[in-house]
């Protein structure tokens, strides 16, 4: 407690000096990074000096090992670049080619691939789930209130924002799919006397429709859902329809399909060190993954590897009405209904899609991802048609000063938002920013520190 005045002092100054730089940011063209991405070029002497300061100095507040980021405008990736090391221990950078995990994003996902099949009439949005089911789906405080496919989509089914936590993080290893998984696991967690049930999973004030709580397992509803209208595994119809389509090559639920020198190690800060997830015995105790990258058991939730370059492709498609390039994986009707906002809604939630404060005069559409070591935002103004994906290997939500860590991350945002207009219409692609040292210290927990594990039930 003591130092807490002289930890206040230091941020208070490091904000004074990021807003210092903002006035020269926002009045100056920058030099392009590169001229022609095509063409055998050289980077100007001192590219984005400014900005990138500011960019690390966030980091470190926020607590991030690595940050792989870009923007995207008309169409196109207009800037990229790579912050600080993927891999501390081999100081590998990161470009939008490096692999992180999505997170909740995976949910836009999810929705798109369940949005495909509404299109071809296999469902009306308002229809009950049970006339797809094989068990009755009933929140048992409201009996007699359907669960719709729109409820599902835009978190207001009545099923509550999990805080069970056998559903995230019971049985670690191993790639999906799973035989348990989504049957029969989700009949047990979800109904009255299931091996896996808890009350709490639904909310007793709030009607299905009437209020919405970010319900994970809704996902896990909805990709099952996918299965039962199309006939086809979740994972290979995401595969066919979505990840081929986009040309998403680096893009998978199945961690050992992806070369794993370009994962990115998910980090936890605690306390100025940076630990490994499965070194944080000391904040989730018995619930320590075993492994040092995710293996999400209830992957439609959060489960999803992919890359700022293959998620533009994604991205870009819902920016442009359904179209990423000449594929069309969505009507131009469909992407509006998606980003429209639905009823009941307290969330700001679209189906499948959130809208998000960027500062006091941009609100954006798209979906973040949270969870230890994962910090994600994909993220477009419709406004501008401008889009900005950020994806990070470490989480400021988990560390000692999440506030200020979150606020550091929104800055980060604003900052990537605000930053297309010092593009000069160049293309800037694949920058890479070694860690600056005296802001990314890498920190790793010393050899024969104890490697907390859970053992598999």
């Amino acid at each position: 407690m003591k130092n807490a005045p002289i930890k206040i002092i230091s941020v208070a100054w490091i904000l004074i000096f990021l807003g210092s730089t903002l006035a020269p940011l926002q009045a100056t063209t920058l030099p392009p990074l590169f001229t022609d991405a095509s063409k055998e070029s050289t980077p100007s002497p001192a590219p984005d000096l400014l900005f990138d300061q500011k960019i690390s100095v966030l980091m470190r507040i926020a607590g991030l090992p690595s940050l792989s980021t870009c923007i995207i405008k008309d169409d196109c990736i207009v800037w990229s670049k790579g912050y600080g090391y993927y891999d501390m221990s081999e100081k590998k950078s990161p470009t939008t080619a490096t692999i992180y995990l999505l997170a909740s994003i995976t949910k836009t996902i999810v929705g798109t691939a369940l949005m495909q099949l509404y299109e071809q009439g296999l469902f009306g949005l308002d229809d009950d789930v049970n006339t797809v089911l094989p068990f009755e789906l009933r929140n048992p405080n409201f009996p007699n209130d359907p669960i719709t496919f729109r409820m599902i989509l835009s978190h207001t089914s009545s099923l509550n924002t999990n805080n069970q936590m056998q559903y995230y993080w019971l049985n670690f290893s191993g790639d999906p799919p799973f035989t348990f998984f989504p049957e029969p696991y989700l009949r047990e967690f979800l109904l009255p006397g299931g091996a896996y049930y808890d009350p709490t999973v639904w909310n007793t004030l709030c009607r299905p429709g009437a209020y919405a709580m970010y319900a994970n397992v809704g996902f896990d509803l909805a990709s099952y859902l996918i299965e039962l209208l199309s006939g086809e595994p979740f994972l290979e119809y995401c595969d066919n329809h979505i990840f081929a389509p986009l040309e998403m090559k680096n893009t998978s639920f199945n961690l050992s399909t992806l070369p794993i020198e370009q994962v990115a190690i998910p980090y936890q800060r605690y306390s100025g060190t940076y630990y490994h997830i499965n070194q944080l015995g000391f904040l989730s105790g018995e619930f320590t993954p075993p492994e040092m990258y995710w293996r999400v058991r209830f992957y439609p939730a959060g489960g999803l590897y992919s890359t700022v370059a293959d998620l533009s492709h994604f991205l870009i498609a819902h920016m442009n009405e359904g179209v990423y390039k000449e594929t069309r994986i969505l009507k131009k009707e469909t992407v509006a209904l998606m980003h429209e906002l639905q009823p009941g809604n307290n969330l700001s939630s679209g189906l499948a899609w959130m809208y998000v404060p960027i500062n006091r005069h941009l609100i954006a559409s798209g979906h973040g991802g949270d969870i230890y070591g994962s910090d994600t935002w994909m993220l477009y103004n419709q406004t501008e048609d401008l889009g900005v994906i950020y994806l990070a290997n470490g989480n400021p939500g988990y560390g000692r000063s999440p506030f200020i860590g979150v606020f550091s991350t929104r800055l980060i945002l604003n900052s990537l938002f605000t930053k297309q207009g010092l593009l000069g219409g160049e293309i800037h692609h694949d920058s890479k920013v070694s860690a600056d040292l005296f802001f990314l210290k890498p920190l790793m927990v010393p050899q024969g520190e104890k490697n907390y594990k859970t053992s598999l039930k």
